[in-house]
């Protein structure tokens, strides 16, 4: 499994999205090619945006589909950032879902 200590890569506020697509392109799409799950861990970040989240999962979501989200694990996260995080898989999910 590949972690992500966001805090040690970002600081406690997660809100630089040309930082979530470099770790996106880096190490997450890297790794779910190479068949490998995922956790990140969102120890010490106190904010994130909605902008950083979709710049470092949305990607993801439309190469791999919502099969993705169970090689991929998000530890310690508040639950604004939760909310945050499913706010952006839906919407996500609903886009491939028009457009196919």
């Amino acid at each position: 499994m590949r972690k992500i200590d966001l805090f040690s890569l970002v600081g406690s506020f997660a809100e630089d999205k040309d930082a979530a697509a470099g770790l996106r392109k880096e190490v997450i799409l890297p790794a779910l090619k190479a068949g490998e799950s995922i956790e990140i861990d969102f120890l010490g970040i106190s904010l994130t945006t909605q902008s950083f989240i979709h710049a470092f999962i949305s990607q993801a979501l439309r190469q791999e589909g919502e099969a993705v989200l169970a090689r991929i694990k998000f530890k310690n996260c508040g639950d604004a950032a939760k909310g945050i995080i499913e706010t952006v898989v839906q919407y996500v999910l609903e886009s491939i879902a028009e457009e196919e």
